[in-house]
């Protein structure tokens, strides 16, 4: 090995150790040295991405989330894959009332940990802060159009009585036409009114909107995290059919996951959490 090579191998030992020590102090909440080690890791070896998420984790508890924006930027050019660093990135923009570009790294995130750990805690994780941002996306949405439908609403009133005058000076709108035209505002509303999720696109086990649907040898549809969760804890059976079952055997279902997608870009107040 090469003087040059050998002292590249003692630098990627000596990163290691330190973001192992890194770890150390972060599970001790000793949150500054846990940022000095990992500093010092990142000087030694700056392609590594692990090193700056793990960082940028650290800011994160410290609420300076210009750091964590900067690390995971950092992060995701060394590794475009990498969850963790999509993830922060987006509660960073958040945080800074970046709505559409937090929504668009975490979606990235999500998007990246259901291909690599479909049931870890990650993913739910994701999931929860994705379906906040989308919430209050949909309510800033929603508020606007409900003050543009009222706005149009009153006008489309004058318009009829400038209209019925045109016979009549004295003439006003009747009660037919003012039910006639809220009636045709409310359906234009219809829309942004909360109701109930339908059935089929809800899991059996949570009753929650699916995210990550599965469907089993026996035709029924499941939560991916949720079925599996049931499979490694309860038993490697169809919790409703009661028919063995392995985790292999899920697929996922790209009819219902597309029918979801669908609901909730019509209907934005499916994203609140219960």
């Amino acid at each position: 090995m090469s003087p040059a090579a050998d002292s590249a191998a003692g630098s990627k030992r000596q990163a290691e150790l330190l973001k192992q020590e890194g770890n150390t102090f972060f599970k001790k909440d000793r949150i500054s040295a846990a940022i000095d080690a990992y500093t010092g890791a990142i000087a030694l070896c700056q392609n590594v991405a692990v090193y700056r998420t793990n960082r940028a984790l650290c800011y994160k508890k410290r609420n300076e989330w210009a750091k964590v924006e900067e690390d995971c930027r950092m992060a995701i050019h060394y590794d475009s894959h990498s969850v963790k660093a999509h993830y922060m990135l987006g509660l960073a923009l958040l945080n800074r009332q970046e709505l559409a570009g937090g929504i668009k790294a975490l979606e990235k995130s999500l998007e990246l940990g259901r291909g690599a750990h479909p049931a870890s805690y990650m993913v739910e994780e994701i999931w929860q802060e994705l379906s906040k941002a989308k919430y209050i996306e949909w309510e800033g949405l929603s508020k606007m159009r409900f003050s543009q439908l009222n706005k149009l609403n009153t006008t489309c009133k004058k318009a009829l009585k400038s209209y019925n005058s045109l016979d009549s000076p004295t003439a006003d709108v009747s009660e037919e036409q003012i039910n006639e035209l809220d009636e045709v505002f409310r359906k234009a509303a219809k829309a942004d009114t909360p109701t109930e999720v339908p059935d089929h696109l809800c899991c059996k086990i949570t009753l929650d909107i699916f995210r990550d649907p599965v469907i089993t040898p026996s035709g029924i549809t499941y939560e991916r995290a949720v079925i599996l969760d049931h499979l490694n804890r309860v038993g490697k059976f169809d919790p409703v059919t009661r028919e063995a079952l392995e985790p292999h055997q899920l697929i996922s279902n790209l009819a219902v996951k597309e029918a979801v997608d669908v609901f909730l870009n019509e209907h934005g107040w499916a994203y609140k959490i219960r």
